[in-house]
């Protein structure tokens, strides 16, 4: 029996507080079961943000997709977890990843590091935020017994890292592009190796993980080319059925796109997909058809 499928929206558009309460109220009205924030410069602060999201909604989740260990001790993370926690209810979804825009790091005067330097410290920050906030001596505390933890990985490391750790894994479905901070979407057959991977370091465990996969583009539409130009003209040499055929792309007619995302479900396991902020209308029909095809 598949997973039930769940939707997130990531918002990235900064915004006075009325206007900002009206998209979460927006996103809740839609049917979203997620309202997640990133972290980065330029965008809003994650914490506050989602204590301004819960209280402009009552149903959703609420995450951070995800978190750039790099900015964060874990003992100041802690507290920011449990007290966001708190209130908002017992509505938060941890999201962590290691950071890939070094211009960040810079701007903000902290080292990037090598992969491995940050793969090392997000690890510990996991571990850490484990021992404090399982501790009952932790004050504040957090509402929920464990905050769930989302992690997002492609390589190696991090998907050993997930396997162990993460209530779900999240797959990015790009790897690290050529220019700093860019990123190169995988074809629908290199991400079945990196969820095969997963699944062989996951084997062991005991309560399988939620699978989740960030949608960069969602259109629905009967003449897609337009809508998939600026993509094209990023990636020299990728075709318009290539484009179509990336994981990370939703575009064509409605009942295409519902097909495709029940499809990757039964390929992939992907049961929880996100959007990101300008998706956020369009994924609508999609969902109200899935939901309405499960009932």
């Amino acid at each position: 029996m598949p997973r039930p499928f769940r939707f997130g929206v990531n918002l990235l558009a900064p915004a006075p507080g009325a206007e900002w309460r009206a998209t979460c109220r927006r996103a809740e009205e839609l049917g979203y079961d997620v309202i997640l924030v990133p972290d980065h410069l330029g965008m809003v602060a994650p914490f506050p943000a989602l204590v301004a999201a819960a209280e402009a909604t009552e149903r959703p989740r609420l995450g951070t997709f995800v978190l750039n260990a790099g900015f964060w001790n874990p003992a100041l993370l802690a507290r920011e977890v449990a007290t966001t926690d708190a209130l908002t209810g017992g509505r938060l979804e941890l999201g962590l990843g290691t950071g890939y825009v070094p211009a960040e790091h810079e701007a903000a005067g902290l080292p990037f590091g090598s992969p491995r330097e940050r793969v090392d410290h997000l690890r510990r920050t996991v571990v850490e935020l484990d021992r404090l906030l399982g501790s009952e001596e932790h004050a504040p505390r957090p509402v929920q017994p464990r905050v769930p933890l989302l992690i997002g990985a492609n390589g190696d490391r991090m998907l050993r890292l997930t396997a162990g750790h993460a209530d779900i894994a999240a797959f990015t479905g790009a790897r690290p592009g050529a220019a700093a901070g860019s990123l190169q979407p995988l074809t629908a057959e290199e991400l079945d190796e990196r969820v095969a991977r997963y699944r062989g370091l996951a084997a062991g465990r005991a309560r399988p993980a939620e699978l989740n996969l960030l949608i960069q583009l969602v259109a629905v539409t009967d003449d897609p080319g337009p809508v998939l130009k600026p993509l094209l003209e990023r990636l020299p040499g990728l075709t318009l059925e290539q484009a179509l055929a990336l994981p990370i792309v939703l575009a064509g007619p409605l009942d295409d796109v519902v097909a495709k995302v029940r499809a990757q479900r039964e390929r992939f396991g992907f049961s929880y997909l996100t959007v990101l902020e300008p998706s956020m209308e369009a994924f609508a029909p999609v969902m109200e058809r899935l939901r309405e095809e499960s009932a």
